[in-house]
């Protein structure tokens, strides 16, 4: 086997992300060929520097996406094809700002149309959905893992709201990603006012979506996006002095709390 190219990763919120993350750019770049075994779990905890738990998550995540496949006594082999297709985004984490920037971009291309066919296509049981999800976030902490779980189930029903299962396969895993590299990222920006910002944003896709408004719809969504991507730093940073920009005025949907995490929403 070629001598692979891993080492000690980073301490942070989701190790298994950073693990698989790595040992899926050696099997990408041929250091891990088609049915090779991978090290042991204990080999792989020494060499990352990490507890076996944290093995175990990161191969059954490699193993979902049908990269490697196990055999009880045996271990884990790398898949000789793919055991049916399946859509990945090989995001490394290790790229840092420009990286990440490349995923917001991606998200962008697809979530701001996303919005706009959404508005012409929803359906009440829709509406209620996202209604749902803004509640769910003015109820959780800033920035913690509910406002994010309730952040990304926004956009995941704005997704489904359009009618397209390719939108939905598309931008569910690049959702994953992006919450993957929050995780990782941590938080960059903080704020007492950001919780009440990002839920006008929020709002103002809402309303747009409500009335059927899908130039609005897809203006309210590129300015929410272009606001996360400065709010988890892949944007450059603004003016010194510079605000962030005031959401559209919007009605109350409940009281947010203070920001209080480490993780930063979107």
């Amino acid at each position: 086997m070629t001598s692979l190219k891993l080492g000690k990763v980073s301490r942070g919120p989701h190790l298994p992300t950073l693990v698989a993350s790595s040992l899926s750019r050696e099997i990408a770049q041929g250091r891990l060929a088609p049915s090779a075994q991978l090290p042991t779990e204990q080999a792989l905890a020494k060499t990352f520097g990490v507890s076996r738990n944290v093995i175990r998550e990161a191969i059954a995540r490699l193993r979902s996406e049908g990269r490697v496949w196990s055999q009880q006594g045996r271990g884990a082999f790398v898949s000789d094809k793919p055991h049916a297709p399946v859509l990945t985004i090989d995001h490394d984490v290790r790229g840092g700002a420009e990286a990440f920037a490349s995923l917001f971009e991606l998200r962008g291309i697809l979530e701001v149309e996303a919005a706009a066919l959404s508005a012409g296509r929803r359906s009440e049981e829709n509406l209620d959905a996202l209604r749902t999800a803004m509640a769910a976030m003015a109820d959780a902490l800033y920035g913690s893992t509910a406002w994010l779980k309730a952040d990304l189930e926004f956009h995941r029903v704005i997704a489904v709201s359009t009618g397209n299962g390719y939108v939905v396969q598309f931008l569910g895993v690049v959702a994953e990603r992006v919450r993957d590299s929050i995780l990782v990222s941590g938080n960059k920006h903080r704020s007492d006012d950001l919780s009440q910002v990002t839920l006008g944003e929020h709002e103002r896709i809402l309303r747009a979506i409500e009335a059927g408004d899908a130039a609005e719809a897809r203006s309210a969504m590129a300015h929410h996006l272009g606001n996360a991507s400065r709010r988890v730093g892949t944007a450059e940073e603004r003016p010194e002095g510079g605000a962030t920009p005031a959401p559209a005025p919007k009605r109350r949907v409940a009281k947010a709390r203070a920001p209080a995490a480490s993780s930063q929403a979107s």
